[in-house]
């Protein structure tokens, strides 16, 4: 097998993704992005796994542990964004970047010691 086919593969892909990263507002789609650049790299071990006629396949298992990885940060990284969603009404992380001036505390008033009042 050739390695250029695999890699020329993953080469598109990992663009493709790292485009939807940088261009993309919405954050399922950023998620979706960003999958498919962890799906190039999984490719890229696979292939490089097979053409180096590895014994422990490596490559294979790191596969493995990167797609265990994935699943657990689209499971949080979805879990948020719904979150998100609920609350605001829109997923654009334009919008997302107003969340720590929408508190009370970035009106500059002091917030109450609630140490000493726990103490008393």
């Amino acid at each position: 097998m050739h390695l250029a086919y695999p890699a020329v593969l993953a080469v598109l892909l990992f663009c493709t993704g790292l485009y939807g990263v940088l261009a993309r507002r919405n954050a399922i789609l950023v998620l979706m992005s960003v999958e498919l650049m962890l799906n190039a790299v999984n490719l890229n071990l696979v292939a490089f796994d097979v053409w180096l006629r590895d014994t422990l396949h490596t490559g294979q298992a790191l596969t493995l542990f990167t797609i265990a990885i994935a699943a657990a940060e689209i499971g949080i990284g979805l879990a948020i964004v719904l979150l998100v969603y609920r609350n605001r009404g829109s997923s654009d992380i334009d919008r997302l970047r107003d969340l720590a001036e929408k508190t009370g505390a970035a009106d500059g008033d002091p917030q109450p010691d609630t140490t000493a009042e726990a103490a008393a």
